[in-house]
């Protein structure tokens, strides 16, 4: 990847993370999904045909697949908001989240990094969609693979400007996530898994903005004056967690 030029589009340039901690993370990521996520996945099948989701013919069309989908990420976005919401409280936060924040410039494998209750709780937004508009086994299929990906681009520490992404309307993205990794625990912004729009509503991407306006000072300054920020993409670290 330095090779490649790919490092300039690292969020956080300064943070390098060893193959031993990546290997470490890919291990515990693996060990909860032999153990927890693949037995919930084994015995899914009844709790499928209990909620509706078909797998026979005909095949669903490509308008009720896009339909769908968009359902189901406007429904997991809004209640995981909120139960992200209460993970960053003392109790959850101590009790529960803090394993996923062990990464404050988040890795591709610390996307599904978390304490095994977190990977239970944060289930049930990624079901209650199709729980509600229940659809084809493919369209199920597609959505869970997508969030996925999105998870894992949203961890990936990486800024790339040709992503497909930064086209999709309120997409919060691994600027807008990696932030809220950086934070830490005091995080009272960027809450939302996929879209920014619950951020922008209920006032908790404030910390966010401010931080990008001091970006943008510290570019017209270094335009201006010919300095640099220190090489660090978080400015002012005090500043920033206080917000």
């Amino acid at each position: 990847m330095r090779s490649l030029g790919f490092l300039k589009y690292k969020i956080q340039p300064k943070v390098k993370t060893s193959l031993s901690e990546m290997f470490r993370c890919y291990k515990d990521v693996m060990r909860m999904f032999v153990l927890l996520v693949g037995p919930l996945q084994l015995s899914s099948y009844p709790s499928i045909k209990m909620i509706g989701i078909r797998t026979g013919l005909p095949l669903p069309s490509m308008w009720e697949i896009l339909a769908q989908l968009t359902v189901y990420f406007m429904i997991e976005d809004y209640t995981n908001y909120w139960i992200h919401r209460f993970l960053h409280g003392k109790w959850g936060y101590e009790n529960i989240h803090r394993v996923h924040h062990e990464y404050s410039a988040p890795i591709g494998f610390a996307a599904p990094y978390a304490h095994w209750l977190e990977v239970l709780i944060l289930g049930i937004p990624t079901f209650l969609g199709p729980a509600i508009v229940p659809g084809h086994m493919i369209t199920f299929w597609l959505w869970i693979a997508l969030r996925q990906i999105e998870a894992i681009e949203t961890h990936s520490g990486y800024d790339f400007p040709w992503t497909p992404t930064k086209y999709i309307p309120f997409y919060g993205g691994a600027d807008y996530h990696d932030y809220h990794h950086y934070v830490g625990q005091q995080s009272q912004s960027n809450f939302a898994s996929v879209f920014t729009y619950c951020d922008y509503i209920y006032g908790t991407d404030k910390g966010y903005r401010y931080h990008k306006k001091v970006l943008r000072k510290l570019k017209v300054q270094s335009r201006i004056y010919g300095t640099q920020n220190g090489g660090s993409y978080y400015a002012s670290t005090q500043d920033l967690k206080s917000q």
